[in-house]
């Protein structure tokens, strides 16, 4: 494989992300379309930028995506400018962005159609882990496609697996969430319950951290949720489009997310505070009096 790869999409993920690839030996080309996010990146990075998808991919044996949602995801993919107008066949698009499954198998038959392989492969880890090169990154697609894409994965990657045929890494990452959200919750009440039973609750998550109760939220939120401090990390309005591709799948294949669709509810007030860009743990913030 050759050293050159493109990155389109260079929000608080993939601009570290496309950082790593730089770092790492690859000759990357970005494209985003807010032009200056591109031109500081060339500036921080060196690399190459585009004046479109199409261009960054061409001659790029790996196209990197990480976009908003799905319709982002097919405005730079798709069309006379989209990447796969400007991707050779043999080639692979890789999507980092946290989507349905369904548009991840449209876009694979799309791609198939030009001889090009395409994996699903949201990340977890927050933008601290795309800063340190630390994501957890679940994968669905084709082996042959992954064992391309893989070795250069690990630029910004600590552990990623191929679970599945395509959509499985969508469908991993809605059990993320889903995930995330009951143990957020869960520690929002419990910070509430010890603050208003006139508890130390820095020392008592000291102590519960250690046992069956610890988390990452845990670990790295109870001191800002005591404070009250949550400018930062994963936005609430992220979440709630996150929980909205869960909950939706949900319903195709009849399983059952009470406790998911509750969360979202709260994080939906979490928003009517102002909390829109709030980091995921101010769900504290609402049960304030």
């Amino acid at each position: 494989m050759s050293k050159r790869v493109s990155f389109i999409g260079l929000g608080v993920m993939g601009f570290p992300m496309a950082g790593h690839l730089q770092k790492a030996g690859y000759q990357v080309t970005v494209y985003n379309r807010t032009e200056q996010k591109a031109r500081d990146w060339t500036s921080q990075y060196g690399g190459q930028m585009a004046a479109s998808p199409a261009e960054a991919a061409s001659g790029a044996e790996l196209v990197f995506v990480c976009v908003g949602n799905d319709d982002d995801l097919r405005s730079v993919v798709l069309g006379q400018s989209g990447v796969l107008a400007g991707m050779q066949a043999g080639a692979v698009l890789v999507d980092h962005t946290t989507a349905s499954a369904r548009v991840a198998r449209e876009l694979e038959q799309i791609a198939a159609m030009q001889e090009i392989g395409f994996l699903d492969a949201p990340v977890s880890g927050g933008q601290a882990g795309a800063e340190n090169g630390q994501l957890t990154i679940m994968v669905g697609g084709k082996p042959d496609t992954f064992a391309k894409a893989e070795p250069v994965m690990k630029a910004y990657a600590r552990f990623c697996r191929l679970l599945g045929e395509c959509g499985t890494g969508q469908l991993a990452k809605m059990m993320n969430q889903i995930c995330i959200a009951g143990v957020v919750q869960g520690l929002a009440e419990a910070l509430n319950f010890g603050q208003r039973a006139g508890l130390d609750c820095a020392a008592v998550v000291e102590v519960i951290s250690k046992g069956a109760a610890q988390s990452w939220q845990m670990e790295n939120r109870h001191q800002t949720m005591l404070k009250g401090e949550y400018e930062f990390g994963f936005a609430v309005d992220w979440m709630r489009k996150d929980l909205a591709i869960a909950l939706e799948q949900a319903a195709q294949i009849g399983a059952s997310l009470p406790m998911t669709a509750m969360v979202d509810q709260f994080y939906q007030e979490v928003q009517n505070l102002g909390g829109q860009r709030w980091d995921t743990s101010s769900l504290l913030a609402r049960m304030k009096p």
